[in-house]
């Protein structure tokens, strides 16, 4: 973060950045990363809805994968297929002020090998 900026500068930057995702006409992909999990999900910001989501709490993903860049990479994968099946093909990446680094970077990376473009 930012040197010398005090606790409600560096949110306000924040809440403008997010603004910043959903102000698209595209669909957004949000990402949300805890210290054992990572969510991903298509939302459509016009409507209200969620279109597709995935993550490693999943019954098929448990136990293979934990808090990993694998894991990330599958959770990409998953979310872009289920993604074209609801006939999302571009999208606005949120990271949910999260670095695009290292397990959010490994989902967008699977997620644009999957077909999905932002």
């Amino acid at each position: 973060m930012a040197k010398g900026l005090s606790l409600f500068d560096r949110r306000r930057q924040r809440n403008r950045t997010a603004l910043r995702a959903r102000a698209g006409n595209r669909p957004r992909l949000s990402v949300h990363r805890s210290s054992q999990h990572i969510y991903a999900q298509i939302i459509d910001d016009e409507a209200g809805r969620t279109l597709a989501s995935a993550s490693t709490l999943e019954k098929d993903a448990r136990g293979s994968t934990g808090a990993t860049s694998a894991a990330a990479a599958e959770v990409g994968k998953r979310i872009a297929e289920r993604a074209k099946a609801a006939g999302v093909g571009k999208v606005v990446f949120d990271r949910g002020g999260f670095l695009f680094h290292g397990r959010v970077k490994a989902l967008a990376e699977a997620a644009r090998e999957g077909g999905l473009e932002f």
